[in-house]
């Protein structure tokens, strides 16, 4: 006859499985739980490193170039770098495949732009012929403001919806 064994361990009933590690997702307070303001304050720290480069083309080309080319030069090459940085930055889009598209619409998007400075610098120009350089840098800023908003909504509901809730 064998004897049992004393038992000298509890036995532990087998625990249940694990579920994977996820980390806790970001549970935004207050007003940034919009996903709206939270892209509105990305897209304005874009907007700011944008518009400094922008003012700086325009500075440079404008004794070469007059007002209206160095402000369309200075908007079209700062276009380019507008998209990228809202679409990575702003939109938090990260995918190649529909890069070339959203490059191109974010040119039909710096159009839009370049009719409300270009127009602002033709008032200027009208009602004011003898402007100075510094008119048109604050003129073009200030248009810049409403060329800004027009931007961010055809961004947001037109070139980047995808990411409308990021």
């Amino acid at each position: 006859m064998e004897s049992a064994a004393p038992a000298t361990e509890l036995e532990q009933p087998p625990s249940p499985p694990q579920a994977p590690f996820r980390p806790k997702s970001r549970r935004h307070r207050g007003i940034l739980r919009y996903p709206a303001f939270r892209q509105l304050i990305r897209f304005t720290g874009v907007g700011i490193i944008c518009t400094v480069t922008s003012l700086a083309l325009y500075a440079l080309f404008r004794p070469w170039f007059g007002s209206q080319p160095a402000n369309a030069a200075a908007l079209i090459l700062t276009s380019i770098m507008n998209t990228a940085l809202n679409r990575r930055l702003t939109f938090k889009i990260t995918e190649r495949h529909r890069m070339k598209r959203d490059h191109l619409n974010g040119l039909i998007v710096i159009s839009v732009a370049l009719l409300i400075t270009g127009g602002s610098l033709a008032v200027l120009h009208w009602i004011n012929p003898a402007a100075t350089m510094a008119d048109e840098l604050w003129t073009t800023t200030l248009s810049g403001f409403v060329a800004t908003a027009v931007r961010f909504t055809l961004l947001r509901h037109w070139i980047f919806r995808r990411a409308r809730h990021r």
